[in-house]
């Protein structure tokens, strides 16, 4: 009797997950669920609407200078038009709605990570985080680091805008949480899961964020290629660990999850 009722039990069970979106690989992965003690969520698009919207422009030049605030904003669309990035898209997407006219860039890269580079009519262009910055010996002041800790302590993500080795200006962006993250979040809790939240962000966006969401541990700054080590950190201390990720650089952590 138990040999028939078990895998029609199963396989009824995962019929029905499917009718609700639930795929299940197969009977193996629905028994190992249950020893789930750890589980991992990647931020952007998953615990957050991946729908982020641009918050802050602001300038650190004298406004004599071309570069004001709009230039800012500008200058960043331009070279940002080039990227994959979500937060590329939103910040092309504010220039594009307040009908700005984008520059033409050459020599882009994409600096997993880091952020975006280019020239604009010879003028080299960094935008991105202050490892971005250091990488390229652009100098961050204190005044302009005091600002970008006040924007990522209210869970802003801030990127820096440089123009020939000087910082001119930043553009904050902000994702705010899905509707159901904190009651997801509570409810595996409740069932004796730890989770971890893994981002890109720096610790302090990444703090201010997970704290909205009652989530206690953080591995912030991780770049895409190290998702999977991080997963196997916690493996290393005993824990039987998933990870929930929507991006195709999540693919190496999912495999490596047990």
């Amino acid at each position: 009797a138990l040999g028939l009722a078990t895998p029609t039990a199963v396989a009824v069970g995962t019929g029905i997950g499917a009718k609700h979106n639930i795929l299940i690989k197969d009977a193996t992965t629905l028994e190992k669920t249950s020893k789930i003690n750890a589980m991992i969520l990647d931020k952007t698009g998953t615990l957050t609407k991946g729908e982020p919207e641009v918050t802050d422009v602001i300038s650190f030049i004298e406004t004599k200078r071309p570069e004001t605030q709009a230039n800012i904003l500008q200058i960043a669309a331009s070279i940002e038009k080039h990227s994959e990035h979500p937060l590329a898209k939103t910040i092309v997407g504010k220039a594009s709605k307040d009908g700005m006219e984008l520059f033409n860039i050459s020599k882009f890269e994409a600096v997993a990570g880091h952020g975006v580079k280019g020239f604009i009519n010879n003028r080299h262009v960094l935008l991105g985080n202050q490892r971005l910055m250091e990488a390229h010996k652009t100098p961050v002041s204190y005044e302009i680091r005091q600002v970008m800790e006040r924007l990522q302590g209210d869970g802003k993500t801030a990127m820096l805008l440089a123009l020939n080795k000087e910082v001119i200006g930043a553009i904050a962006v902000a994702d705010t949480p899905r509707e159901n993250s904190n009651r997801a979040v509570a409810e595996l809790k409740k069932n004796g899961i730890e989770i971890i939240m893994i981002t890109g962000d720096n610790q302090r966006t990444a703090e201010a964020i997970a704290k909205q969401l009652g989530i206690d541990r953080v591995f912030a700054d991780v770049l895409p290629a190290d998702k999977a080590k991080w997963v196997k950190k916690l493996q290393d201390e005993g824990k039987f660990v998933a990870m929930v990720g929507d991006g195709i650089n999540d693919s190496p952590a999912l495999a490596q999850a047990n």
